[in-house]
């Protein structure tokens, strides 16, 4: 018994997937298997058919008031170059 118990785990740490959502892929399935994307979901179905979207659920982004923020929020796609006392210090 213990030589199983052995042998049994050998083979645990030999497998090479260890995360149950590789196991199965939707090639490897039947036909209507729709593996999804590994998302939460935000509601529940109801036995009519109908989808209930429960707030709880749903993400709550908490942004702070930037009113009287130095910084810009948009970064340009190409920036221009600013020489700084700081940067003619470090390239010594």
């Amino acid at each position: 018994m213990a030589l199983g118990l052995i042998l049994g785990l050998g083979r645990a740490m030999r497998r090479k997937r260890t995360s149950s959502l590789d196991i199965l892929s939707s090639k490897r399935a039947p036909r209507d298997y729709y593996k999804g994307k590994n998302c939460k979901p935000t509601g529940f179905h109801t036995r009519k058919g109908g989808y209930v979207v429960m707030q709880e659920k749903l993400p709550n982004y908490v942004v702070p008031d930037l009113t009287d923020f130095k910084l810009k929020p948009y970064v340009s796609q190409c920036p221009r170059e600013v020489k700084t006392a700081e940067a003619s210090e470090s390239a010594k």
